[in-house]
């Protein structure tokens, strides 16, 4: 009797941490066990092929990544959330994209950093959850929270848990939700009840991914080199862009939407109702010569609780040279190159170079 009674207060502990997410303003909770055993080969193969670049820290942690448990001792369960970050009345992207002059600045880092908004919504929903549990006198429950912050795999722990499905650019896409919205997890040794919700993927024969990435860093369908990708040249990349991909990355400064932005399921994306992501200081319409122009104080004081400043300032200046390299000649493009062009970093002072060459006549 006891097994039963306890079962189903699991069961229904299960139902409430779904609609205590929600009201925490989370889009979507699913719930799921800790086996990633197909995943673990597949990431394994992917760090074996080098394609992890400089993130030493997807290979270092073995398999950490990918055995729960071995992360946090005794996890039975993993709650995985999703939280929408499209914001509303941004600056149509294609057309900023479009505009050589403009600054493309990734869609998900235009408002606050989504770690600590993510983070402070799933602590909240782990101390509710202890709240219940304390009633049920479980004593020993345990919880940790992730987003993007740990060797988690969360793409694959969504999809056990039934919020979508890895698409072929390796991302989460739901059927009716696209894929503009950020991942977080709970990991814990509740026995909770799990979703048993076999993901099904409805990429069908769809590349619009594959085909439009400026690099071609999707090497093929649900695998990607990131060290052609822009998103990781442009954030994880510490030093110098190597030439080749230069002048593919157009005018991306920070990040890189595209495969996002033509991948069709993305019409049923939702616009957020997070505050903290719409946008701040005009980043999503941002001209390329104006931020070039920013002090490194400014640079601080504006990108403050933005993810962008863990790039740092010098790496700004690096990506924005790229930047104004590939935008159209114009004597103010020129004048903001050349106020960098002794620049104390030898790296900016590099891609600056660079830039300029791009002009010469």
């Amino acid at each position: 009797m006891q097994n039963n009674f306890r079962q189903n207060d699991f069961k229904q502990l299960s139902a409430d941490i779904k609609s205590w997410g929600l009201a925490l303003g989370f889009n979507q909770i699913g719930i799921t066990d800790t086996n990633l055993q197909a995943a673990e080969i597949e990431h394994q193969a992917w760090v074996a092929k080098g394609f992890h670049g400089e993130m030493d820290y997807m290979a270092k942690h073995g398999v950490k990544r990918t055995r729960p448990a071995e992360l946090v001792p005794n996890t039975l369960r993993v709650i995985s959330a999703r939280l929408d970050y499209l914001p509303a009345n941004a600056q149509y992207s294609e057309s900023i994209l479009q505009d050589s002059a403009k600054a493309y600045i990734s869609r998900y880092s235009l408002g606050r950093d989504y770690h600590k908004v993510m983070r402070n919504k799933l602590q909240k929903l782990s101390e509710k959850i202890q709240q219940e549990a304390t009633k049920l006198a479980i004593t020993d429950a345990n919880y940790r929270v992730f987003t993007d912050s740990a060797p988690v795999l969360e793409v694959a722990l969504a999809e056990k848990s039934g919020l979508g499905w890895r698409g072929k650019h390796t991302l989460l896409i739901n059927k009716n939700h696209g894929s503009w919205f950020f991942l977080g997890e709970i990991y814990t040794n509740l026995p909770l009840s799990i979703d048993e919700v076999p993901p099904t993927n409805h990429c069908g024969t769809c590349t619009n991914c594959i085909d439009v990435c400026p690099t071609q860093a999707i090497t093929a369908p649900y695998e990607v080199d990131a060290r052609r990708c822009i998103s990781y040249l442009t954030i994880e990349l510490k030093g110098s862009i190597p030439l080749e991909f230069r002048p593919l990355i157009g005018n991306r400064v920070y990040g890189c939407d595209d495969c996002q932005l033509y991948c069709p399921w993305n019409k049923f994306a939702q616009l957020t109702t997070e505050n903290d992501f719409h946008v701040k200081h005009g980043l999503d319409d941002i001209d390329l010569v104006d931020c070039f122009g920013w002090t490194e104080n400014e640079f601080k004081t504006k990108m403050a609780g933005s993810a962008i400043y863990r790039i740092g300032y010098a790496q700004w200046l690096r990506n924005i040279a790229i930047g104004l390299g590939n935008a159209q000649t114009t004597p103010a493009i020129i004048q903001a190159l050349n106020q960098h062009i002794n620049h104390d970093d030898d790296m900016v002072k590099e891609h600056v170079q660079w830039a300029l060459s791009q002009h010469a006549t």
